[in-house]
């Protein structure tokens, strides 16, 4: 489907203008409770209250539900999940503040992350002529959503599937920052305006300004590359927001799917940070608040002072896949003909306190049965049970699963070529400590839950050298132990918050990594077939298109040249892979390759 223009922006482009005049929801207005003295005359001051609740990466979760294990959704904080117990608590809030006094947002990744949120990308796709609405919009119309920032994942099955997605949401998806590359105009609305009715005959405009993730360029190159552009969020920001003050807006709310932190996972492929909440509020005067995206970490409140105006900007991110709901609080005043704000905070109320909301778990009960009978497809046996919660600290059989199943797939891709007769390596990380194979029956599920990002696979072709380089920055992840004392896995990965899918365990060469050594200096005797790798060697690394594309910065194979690409997820590939075989026997390809020691000695012996 090409990106049509005259239907798309032009329909963007209403959202971000007609609908900035449009009202939501009239109701009774809220005012303060205090009315101070002293405003003309001896008059209290004319006040007015309203509340703007969050969501954020809710990565395709409406049930409390985890289609991996195909249970209720459950973790060692108990958690819960999903759309159905939001929309509980955004009943709650709007029947204490009134509707027409609150407004209800997301900052992206609303379309991908679990197997009901694939399946009607790809098994039973929105796109499909009289296709099914998808189960997010669907969700979010019932709960009644008033705009959507865009996140990263959204582009992760293509524009098609985003547009129609879009058209079928009553809410508009927003992305100041997403650019048509030809005209470098917005390619979705960049903000929507809601007028809040207030007891003294003037509206209060809150706009909502949407930015999403500099990284798109990188990570959906495939989908997005020649047809669409990622501006930094401050350039944007700093275009958009005194726009929005010309147009009458007495409030601005930021819906950012980027991270506070001001850190970047692509080093400098791109001259833009890829968490950059905190340094908008820092650097972009007229914002009062910014619901932050994309980290994956709960902030309740924090507080950002604006450089040029000294003004505080409040930011909270609520946690993940709905399992908190942001509130921002905003207390205004009428001062010299306008409305002002004189406080705004923030805070997160927990959906595990509350039930799931019936009306949306009716609205799509036939499309959970659907899904869970479709994940619960036996596609093969194990001979044995394989687990993933040792993982990040020993070469796993689970692992090792996906490493060959990769491996075979670049081999046989590359036959009868000019780089047939390379060696290939691959690389795999642990994305979940929770996934397993069962011994027995093989389920969709069980491999989903192996894989449970739709990255692809490519084949890069890297030198000995260069994989001695890749191997130390993975080597990174790995908090620093002396030797002789006692080893804590608590306390052992996730050095400087690198997360576990950042750490890339590499297959077809033996090494061992010195947690006891420093950074750059702990991958010791890397070898090739029993013998020292020779760093001008030439070989082939399997790996999947968000590492290939920078996702994680991770050291020369971004720039290295591609000598296979395939189109399909590598999940996908597994689930072929286990059918074609039949059975699957850790025996036949499981191996250690790689072990933690200190200054020699194994870890884990």
């Amino acid at each position: 489907m090409p990106l049509d223009r005259r239907n798309f922006l032009g329909r963007s482009a209403a959202v971000g203008a007609g609908v900035a005049m449009a009202g939501g929801a009239v109701a009774a207005p809220s005012v303060a409770a205090e009315a101070r003295p002293g405003h003309g005359h001896g008059r209290p001051p004319r006040r007015y209250s309203f509340t703007v609740m969050g969501t954020t990466d809710l990565h395709g979760n409406v049930f409390n539900w985890d289609y991996f294990t195909d249970r209720e959704y459950d973790d060692s904080a108990h958690n819960d999940v999903g759309l159905a117990k939001i929309s509980t608590l955004v009943d709650e809030v709007r029947r204490e503040k009134g509707r027409g006094n609150t407004l209800l947002i997301d900052a992206g990744d609303t379309i991908q992350g679990t197997q009901l949120s694939y399946y009607y990308a790809k098994v039973d796709p929105i796109t499909a002529r009289r296709g099914p609405v998808h189960p997010m919009a669907r969700a979010m119309n019932a709960i009644g959503y008033d705009a959507a920032a865009l996140g990263n994942h959204e582009f992760n099955y293509g524009i098609p599937v985003l547009r129609k997605f879009e058209e079928q949401c009553d809410f508009p998806l927003l992305g100041a920052n997403a650019l048509d590359a030809k005209t470098l105009r917005p390619a979705f609305a960049p903000y929507v305006i809601k007028r809040m009715r207030t007891p003294w005959g003037r509206d209060v405009r809150a706009a909502v300004l949407g930015l999403t993730n500099p990284g798109v360029a990188i990570w959906d190159k495939a989908n997005v590359g020649g047809r669409m552009v990622f501006p930094g969020l401050e350039e944007q920001a700093a275009k958009w927001v005194p726009k929005l003050r010309s147009m009458g807006a007495d409030v601005v709310i930021v819906s950012a799917h980027s991270g506070s932190s001001g850190t970047s996972s692509w080093g400098d492929q791109l001259p833009y940070v890829e968490n950059a909440a905190a340094l908008v509020a820092e650097q972009v005067p007229g914002i009062d608040a910014i619901l932050v995206g994309h980290a994956h970490v709960e902030i309740a409140e924090h507080f950002v002072t604006n450089r040029e105006t000294g003004k505080r900007v409040v930011l909270s991110e609520p946690a993940k896949w709905g399992q908190r709901l942001t509130l921002f609080d905003f207390d205004l005043v009428w001062e010299r003909g306008r409305w002002t704000v004189e406080k705004a905070g923030s805070r997160v109320l927990n959906s595990n306190t509350v039930p799931e909301d019936p009306k949306v778990t009716s609205l799509l009960r036939r499309e959970h049965r659907k899904v869970v009978e479709y994940v619960n497809q036996v596609i093969g046996t194990s001979v044995v049970a394989m687990s993933t919660a040792d993982a990040p600290w020993k070469d796993e059989p689970i692992i090792d699963l996906i490493n060959q199943v990769q491996t075979e797939t670049v081999r046989a891709g590359l036959a009868g070529g000019e780089f047939a007769g390379l060696p290939v390596l691959s690389q795999a990380s642990c994305f979940s400590r929770r996934a397993g194979i069962p011994a027995g029956d093989v389920t969709i599920k069980d491999a989903a839950g192996l894989y449970p990002f739709e990255n692809t696979l490519e084949a890069r072709l890297i030198t000995g050298a260069q994989l001695k380089d890749y191997l130390e920055y993975s080597a990174r992840y790995y908090v620093r132990t002396p030797a002789g004392g006692p080893v804590d896995t608590a306390k052992l990965t996730n050095a400087d918050g690198i997360p576990d899918y950042n750490y890339d365990a590499v297959s077809g060469v033996t090494y061992d990594v010195d947690i006891a050594g420093p950074v750059g200096s702990r991958i010791v005797g890397l070898s090739f077939e029993g013998k020292a790798i020779d760093p001008a060697a030439r070989f082939v690394l399997a790996v999947n298109n968000y590492r290939a594309s920078g996702g994680g910065n991770f050291p020369h194979v971004p720039g290295a040249r591609q000598v296979w690409a395939d189109s399909d997820e590598i999940r996908n590939t597994i689930i072929g892979w286990v059918r074609a075989k039949g059975s699957v026997d850790p025996a036949a390809f499981a191996s250690v390759g790689w072990r933690l020691t200190r200054e020699g000695a194994p870890v884990f012996p």
